[in-house]
């Protein structure tokens, strides 16, 4: 899905009810609703009971009339809803006022006009089990200033408060408040929330703003607007990681399917000390769909990945004094052979930093034709030397670098990579001819015709070692499956289910003790989930 400029938000809504008959007060009350739907699923996969209180924090326009919305539909269903309302109500207009008389009719408002009120008002929000925030929405220019940019100050404090019984949880409607839409700083304050449901297609601030993090766990809801018309109105290449992107991939299996249908995933990795990123690599390749996986590693590791998981098979090579790859193992008749039948290779998880196994690396690269996804010490055998990627013979050639190694093989610190993540990942992918996936916040996935994707699954659970090891075996084991006639869609693919495995195993848990390994054995379950998603797209 294409992600939007407010502009182009702006013309989407008009076009939705002149051109589809869709009127604006039907759209409003689909955003509304949307997201007290969301925040009572999530609450319920992590709470028993009901919600205690919510305050619903509203402006004047229409994402306060949103906000009106919310508090009705979650009326009933909370112990108690509270409204506050940032203005006067003869300043709303139209469908926003409309739905705060709605609201009047079933609950109170307070209104905050002086920080009197809002000091009055605060006290009570600071008892306050969730925060709705609707303050300001996707179409403010420059920052949030005066008594809302106070309001948004306090409620920050509020959510990270670490001797209240439990922070508040913070939902913000569309955007959060004072966030820009259109990726440029935001000049003031901005509300940090926990989750932001955004209706329609995701905002480009929400995706590449320095502030994108502000939004949490980002959720887009479809609210009535053509996913066709999205593609009509935005004009950009940036594309949002979402369910809908996969539904051309043949994600169903046939009946009549064998193993040998779903190719055989090579991975080259581990050294002495560093076994495990070999074992998980593979099994991840695994638990992607790979029909076969093979671990081609040196041999003095060979008896400690061959006994982690039974269902890959294994190879030895030749090794160095050290136990990492030795340059005699490429030109051997035995992994000659062993490259026949071979679908993909992954290269690089735990192999060390050696000089003859990064030559053996950049060998392996340099030779071989069939598909590569190189990683972690692959990628830092090309430390410096990047433009060795312009001579590979492979013609589909995957990097996943995070930013220090990103860094490493431009040439360059990483902040500068950092500044602009897009960008970097783009001429890097352009020059290299290759698919870059740059991983961290808000993953960057690019190719060389200038396709740029944001993935925004995933969750600080993966700040954890042998994350990326998990995410080579994923991206290998798809590519085994489905080919690289749509590399880029397949490596998104795969970027979008790592985060999901991991999103799904925190519905009853926390990030901080959360395993790679776990990631790997919950990616089925990820698959599965993507499934119910597109069916509901449908």
């Amino acid at each position: 899905m294409k992600a939007l400029t407010a502009a182009e938000m702006n013309q989407v809504d008009h076009l939705t009810t002149e051109r589809f008959g869709i009127p604006s007060h039907e759209l409003m009350e689909a955003a509304g609703k949307g997201v007290a739907d969301i925040f009572l699923r999530q609450y319920s996969l992590r709470m028993s009971g009901r919600p205690g209180c919510v305050a619903v924090l509203c402006g004047k326009g229409n994402n306060g009339g949103d906000g009106f919305v919310v508090a009705r539909h979650l009326s009933g269903k909370a112990s108690q809803v509270r409204v506050y309302l940032f203005g006067k109500p003869e300043d709303l207009r139209g469908d926003a006022a409309t739905n705060y008389q709605r609201w009047r009719e079933i609950g109170d408002v307070t209104l905050v006009q002086t920080e009197q009120d809002w000091d009055n008002a605060r006290a009570q929000i600071s008892r306050s089990e969730a925060i709705v925030d609707a303050l300001l929405g996707t179409g403010i220019r420059g920052g949030a200033n005066g008594l809302i940019a106070q309001a948004i100050e306090d409620v920050n404090r509020l959510s990270r408060d670490a001797t209240a019984p439990r922070p508040a949880w913070i939902i913000a409607v569309d955007t959060p408040s004072g966030l820009t839409s259109d990726g440029e700083p935001s000049a003031g304050p901005v509300v940090k929330a926990h989750w932001t449901v955004t209706f329609t297609a995701p905002k480009l601030g929400q995706l590449l703003s320095p502030q994108a993090g502000c939004c949490g766990q980002l959720v887009v809801h479809r609210i009535g607007s053509p996913p066709a018309l999205i593609e009509e109105v935005g004009q950009g290449t940036l594309r949002w990681a979402g369910p809908d992107e996969f539904a051309a991939l043949p994600l169903i299996r046939a009946a009549e399917a064998h193993k040998g249908t779903y190719g055989h995933v090579l991975v080259m990795a581990g050294s002495i000390g560093k076994s495990g990123a070999a074992a998980m690599a593979g099994y991840s390749g695994l638990r992607a769909g790979a029909g076969l996986v093979t671990i081609a590693t040196p041999e003095p590791v060979l008896p400690l990945v061959a006994t982690a998981y039974p269902e890959y098979m294994t190879e030895p090579m030749p090794a160095t004094p050290q136990g990492t790859f030795a340059i005699a193992g490429i030109h051997s008749a035995r992994f000659t052979e062993v490259l026949k039948g071979i679908t993909v290779l992954a290269v690089g998880p735990g192999v060390g930093q050696a000089d003859e196994t990064q030559e053996f690396v950049r060998t392996i690269v340099a030779e071989t034709d069939l598909p590569i996804v190189l990683d972690a010490d692959g990628l830092n055998a090309f430390a410096g030397k990047g433009d060795l990627f312009r001579t590979k013979k492979t013609r589909s050639l995957v990097l996943t670098p995070h930013p220090g190694e990103m860094a490493r093989l431009l040439g360059s610190s990483i902040s500068q990579v950092q500044q602009d993540r897009a960008k970097a990942a783009s001429e890097a992918a352009k020059r290299w001819n290759a698919v870059v996936v740059l991983k961290g916040f808000h993953t960057i996935i690019a190719n060389p015709a200038g396709a740029i994707f944001v993935n925004t699954t995933g969750n600080p659970g993966l700040a954890k070692g042998g994350s990326g090891d998990v995410l080579t075996g994923l991206l290998a084991g798809l590519i085994a499956q489905f080919g690289t006639a749509d590399l880029v869609r397949v490596v998104v693919l795969g970027v979008y289910l790592h985060g999901l495995a991991a999103d799904l195993l925190l519905e009853h848990s926390d990030p901080s003790g959360l395993l790679a390994g776990e990631v790997a054995h919950a990616i089925p379950l990820a698959r599965h989930k993507l499934l119910e998603d597109l069916q509901r797209c449908d």
